[in-house]
């Protein structure tokens, strides 16, 4: 009788899969060529300036003392400080208008609703310099009539920018996929739109709003060229700004100039790190129907 257990000359062969191979060389390329530039400006702002000048890829003594010196030098102080409020204020404001938006696109029936949707997306497909001219206008005219000023101010920084297509259509998604049935237990309890909101529909939907906090913060801390549009003196620069200050007037101080981007970066690094599970679950869950 033939045993119902296989030798290991008769159990067979996984197959080569040359695809998944294929798709796991490409994406190894591609995360070696996104962190080899991030690691050398590292390696770069410990080095000493004839090290960062020369050949070397290590320091032999990291300088530490570049990170204090290249946010003297900067000024770093005032324009990092001046982005946090600003990203601060931006991220609020995203947050609240386009929860409000998101969940009205989502769970409310109004006229014109999936028009207005569709023409909400179409503006994802306009590049955002084409924007800039008509926004500054905009700017202009209400400074003028606003109590506070707008030109060289906060507002300008913050409010053209509290509301996000993406992030509307990545909220209504993730309201969208809400289960009906928590709605109509709700509406039994006596609650009305806003109430289902605040007490169901935003505690579950945490994923996915840290996933818009996180996108607007990055996008407000690199934003550089609306900032030189509205503003004239760096009373209300961002710390792009001061970066770009700097590598103009460091010159060839090149090890100063990575310790100078390495500061810069450090917030959105640190702020990744602390959301990257709810992040990464935001994208999954987002966007799956609707």
């Amino acid at each position: 009788m033939a045993s119902g257990n296989l030798t290991s000359n008769q159990m067979p062969r996984r197959r080569l899969d040359v695809g998944h191979i294929l798709i796991y060389v490409v994406l190894t390329f591609g995360a070696l060529l996104a962190i080899v530039p991030f690691l050398w400006m590292i390696s770069g702002s410990l080095m000493n300036l004839s090290e960062a000048t020369g050949r070397a890829v290590l320091p032999n003594v990291p300088q530490w003392d570049n990170y204090r010196q290249a946010w003297t030098d900067a000024n770093f102080k005032d324009y990092f400080m001046n982005s946090v409020i600003i990203a601060a204020i931006t991220v609020t404001g995203q947050l609240v208008f386009c929860t409000l938006a998101g969940y009205a696109f989502a769970r409310i029936n109004f006229p014109a609703k999936s028009f207005l949707f569709t023409l909400m997306l179409a503006t994802l497909m306009i590049p955002e310099a084409v924007t800039w001219i008509p926004n500054f206008i905009t700017v202009v005219w209400i400074g003028r009539i606003s109590p506070i000023p707008w030109i060289n101010n906060w507002p300008s920084l913050t409010i053209p920018f509290m509301a996000s297509a993406f992030s509307i259509f990545l909220l209504r998604q993730f309201f969208f996929q809400v289960p009906s049935e928590l709605w109509d237990s709700a509406q039994i309890d006596g609650a009305g739109h806003l109430r289902f909101l605040i007490r169901i529909a935003i505690p579950l939907a945490k994923p996915a709003l840290l996933t818009v906090a996180l996108f607007t913060f990055i996008g407000s801390w690199n934003a550089l060229a609306w900032p030189i549009l509205v503003t004239t003196t760096p009373d209300w620069r961002p710390i792009s700004y001061g970066l770009l200050a700097f590598l103009q007037e460091a010159g060839a101080m090149v090890h100063l100039q990575m310790a100078g981007s390495v500061i810069t970066i450090m917030p959105i690094l640190i702020l990744y790190l602390l959301v990257q599970k709810q992040f990464t679950e935001g994208i999954a869950t987002t966007g799956l129907k609707g």
